[in-house]
């Protein structure tokens, strides 16, 4: 006789729901398996993948399996979210590891003090634990930017180019990451640049651990607001989205416990695009939706442009650190400002 179904009794992520779990539940033990990749038993392969993917859930496993040796050199020894897709549910992000997570996946404890709670997170270290991840529909991979053996320091700065919605925003985004670019090289700093895989860009600047997680937070202010200056007509480092006034948002909030879409990582988007490295030449001439799970791995073929693009890590500039020390954190400015225009309502 089968084993009877035990609805779980907590939740297996920050943003995954009892009844996920439930169903997750229900397949594992109702399903049977479609075949076996790196030792994993996989079910539903020729299910689509969520609305909109033009992918199955084959596609995001034989995309994951392709590529795993050029993701994984970005997802060892970092805490990892996922965001997940499951049949009829809205994508869900789990950072705590579920109650059936097998035993040979690494995991990692890590206090949350938003939560006062001690998070599990996975460590996807081999090709076997990507792959139970795409069985278990995890689309999008979220490291952190430091290391379990140090998670005082981060070992890359993050600008993240959010445009505003239209048309041409791809192309606003790319004259925004040039900005970027242009105030590190004026910084002595070099960086490496991906689509983020929705509609922005992503500038990653490599760093040596001679830096804490403040002084690195700094800095990235720092470049962020040399850009804004550079074109101020093209470029805001405003937080709250109604100071943008239709200006690309040069993001310089991912920093310290922050994660960021993995490099090959693929997202939730119509076509299932994958955050892909471009060279800084080239930026002008792609756009997000030219790299699919279902394209990347020809474009690929037996290279790795985030290895060959990324520069070894740097120091951080004294000058750049102690003027990031001037400008205010972007979330803590946008919560007073917040309050301030609230009490100005009421008044």
């Amino acid at each position: 006789m089968p084993s009877p179904i035990v609805a779980p009794t907590r939740p297996c992520g920050t943003v995954l729901s009892h009844e996920a779990e439930w169903s997750a539940r229900v397949d594992r033990v109702a399903g049977k398996s479609d075949e076996t990749r790196a030792g994993v038993p996989l079910t539903n392969l020729d299910q689509p993948l969520f609305d909109a993917a033009d992918a199955t859930k084959r596609d995001l496993v034989d995309y994951l399996e392709a590529v795993a040796d050029r993701m994984i050199v970005g997802l060892r020894d970092r805490p990892l979210s996922v965001i997940r897709v499951r049949p009829g549910q809205e994508p869900f992000m789990q950072k705590n590891v579920p109650k059936y997570t097998p035993e040979w996946v690494e995991t990692t404890k890590v206090w949350a003090e938003a939560s006062k709670r001690e998070v599990s997170y996975a460590l996807c270290n081999d090709v076997r634990t990507l792959v139970w991840f795409a069985n278990q529909r995890a689309v999008e991979y979220h490291p952190t930017l430091t290391l379990t053996q140090r998670p005082d320091r981060v070992t890359h700065l993050v600008l993240d180019l959010d445009p505003p919605a239209g048309s041409s925003e791809f192309t606003l985004a790319v004259r925004a990451a040039q900005l970027v670019r242009q105030a590190l090289t004026d910084a002595g700093l070099s960086g490496a640049v991906k689509t983020s895989g929705a509609k922005g860009v992503h500038v990653i600047v490599p760093i040596d651990a001679t830096s804490t997680i403040e002084e690195a937070a700094a800095a990235t202010r720092a470049i962020a607001a040399r850009a804004e200056r550079l074109d101020p007509d093209l470029a805001t480092t405003a937080y709250v989205k109604d100071d943008r006034h239709g200006k690309v948002f040069v993001d310089s909030t991912r920093a310290g416990g922050a994660t960021v879409a993995a490099v090959y990582s693929p997202r939730i988007r119509p076509g299932t695009p994958v955050s892909y490295p471009v060279g800084w030449d080239d930026l002008d001439s792609v756009a997000p939706s030219d790299f699919t799970i279902r394209n990347a791995i020809e474009r690929l073929g037996d290279g790795d442009p985030w290895a060959d693009q990324l520069p070894a890590p740097q120091s951080l500039p004294a000058e750049l650190i102690e003027e990031g020390h001037t400008i205010p954190v972007a979330r803590v400015l946008a919560m007073h400002e917040g309050k301030r225009r609230a009490r100005a309502r009421k008044e």
